[in-house]
């Protein structure tokens, strides 16, 4: 059953990742954010093939670089939002941006750390399915309420 949970869990993380790429056709900076996401939906897509590819060395140097970067970024814009705050971490165009880029970073540490033991333990396993649940539910949450749409730029409200 775990095996194919952890499989489970890479294709619903695959496809909200290509889904929040596909989502930015209208940003300002959309090409930076395809790419962002686009990466770790195809790294996540082939966990969920294959999840001993997370021991490939390309796959893991892939991933830990796209990992560092986000990482980074993240906490520059966790810098930035505690300093320019106004609202909602979901009101600010930053506080979204950096929910994408934790969200990355938790899945694709977890993929990487899998290389070990491709379906890694029980604790592992509940925190990849909570992982792979938040953002699709919070994606929908976010579509239902639309008063926390309500201050988002015009580019954002289109999309959805």
């Amino acid at each position: 059953m775990a095996p194919a949970l952890w499989r489970a869990c890479n294709w619903l993380m695959a496809a909200f990742f290509a889904l929040a790429a596909l989502v930015q056709v209208n940003d300002p900076d959309a090409e930076l954010w395809v790419v962002v996401y686009a990466i770790p939906a195809i790294l996540t897509l082939l966990v969920g093939v294959n999840p001993l590819v997370t021991g490939n060395f390309i796959w893991k140097s892939v991933s830990a670089i796209h990992m560092l970067f986000c990482l980074v970024w993240a906490v520059g814009l966790a810098y930035y939002f505690l300093l320019h705050t106004q609202h909602n971490i979901l009101h600010e165009e930053e506080g979204r941006e950096l929910s994408g880029l934790v969200i990355i970073t938790a899945w694709m540490s977890l993929c990487h750390s899998s290389s070990q033991n491709p379906v890694g333990g029980r604790i592992q396993l509940v925190v990849a399915i909570a992982i792979a649940l938040l953002p699709l539910i919070s994606w929908v949450y976010i579509y239902i309420n639309k008063e926390i749409r309500s201050s988002w730029p015009t580019h954002c409200k289109t999309v959805i």
